[in-house]
């Protein structure tokens, strides 16, 4: 279990982690989200001792992670995959971190056999490739077979088949009773993996809450129905005070009523319906809703370019010669 109390973290001026605390808890996939320059690295780097708070306090397994005793058989973490040492061998970088945690050595085959890098133990990582140095980071990460896995992006650069083992690690730790906290901006891959999530922004914490609750609480969910007698199925509606807005394509979208309400609804006034199809709002339109204030950059609609007299400047036209 990981514990926040309060932790904030200043650089002179600037606030980067504000007054966070909330509890990371074992036997489940916790997700950390949050916008660039949200803080989340700062915070999970004072999680492993390698930041000091300024204020408030970490504990990992009910102790600061400075006074875990061989720390990588407690608490393993990828945080950087180019953290490795470029001229040694794979099997050279694990075995110096096992030798330094009095993990046995016969461990190192075994994370590399697992993360699939056994062929290459003798290669030195500064001629991997980024999917292959995230595959050695996270070997190191489970080198001392913790209790407590911390992934700062674990699948970046992996190919679909990487994404779908790191996946799977991360659940099948999870069920195994361990603490698996896990920060990434791949939404569509939060979605399939994390079961709780904590999200900041700004460095403050916006969510401490389950998956399926955070969506239901900041996006909107609807059904799409589709009928040849739309006028009347606009009455039927209005007449129950159910909001629906009318596509150009004729279909119709409601919200704030089940699919199952709407169905009954056509068949007590005899309205064919040619599609009643539920459609349920994504992690990441929850994630934008909630943190669109909170972005350190925003995009906008593109300024249009002015001329030097001031007068907005025509649109320019390439042309190709043919």
């Amino acid at each position: 279990m990981i514990e926040l109390a309060g932790v904030t973290k200043r650089y002179g001026e600037k606030v980067v982690v504000d007054n966070l605390t909330f509890t990371v808890r074992a036997g489940c996939v916790t997700g950390f989200l949050g916008p660039n320059g949200a803080g989340k690295s700062t915070t999970m780097r004072m999680m492993l001792g390698l930041d000091r708070p300024t204020s408030g306090r970490v504990l990992i397994g009910g102790r600061p992670y400075a006074r875990l005793q061989e720390p990588l058989r407690h608490v393993g973490a990828l945080l950087d995959a180019k953290a490795m040492h470029g001229g040694r061998s794979a099997f050279q970088n694990l075995r110096c971190l096992a030798l330094s945690n009095g993990i046995p050595l016969t461990r190192v085959g075994e994370v590399l056999a697992e993360v699939g890098l056994a062929p290459v133990a003798k290669k030195r990582p500064k001629g991997f490739s980024l999917g292959m140095g995230q595959r050695l980071g996270i070997a190191a990460a489970l080198l001392g077979d913790p209790e407590i896995v911390m992934l700062d992006e674990p699948v970046n650069g992996l190919d679909p088949e990487g994404i779908h083992w790191v996946r799977t690690l991360m659940k099948r730790l999870a069920g195994e009773g361990r603490t698996v906290f896990v920060s990434s901006h791949l939404m569509s891959e939060m979605a399939l993996t994390a079961d709780h999530l904590i999200v900041i922004g700004r460095g403050r914490l916006l969510a401490d809450t389950g998956m399926q609750e955070f969506i239901d609480r900041n996006s909107r969910s609807s059904v799409r129905v589709r009928t040849p007698e739309p006028e009347k199925f606009r009455d039927v509606l209005s007449a129950a005070g159910i909001t629906a807005t009318e596509s150009a394509s004729g279909a119709f979208d409601v919200t704030g009523a089940p699919s199952e309400r709407l169905g009954e609804l056509a068949l007590e006034h005899r309205v064919p319906l040619h599609e009643l199809s539920p459609r349920h709002a994504s992690l990441e339109e929850a994630f934008i809703a909630l943190t669109g204030e909170s972005a350190e950059y925003r995009s906008g609609p593109p300024a249009a370019s002015t001329a030097p007299n001031g007068v907005p400047a025509a649109p320019q036209t390439t042309r190709t010669e043919s």
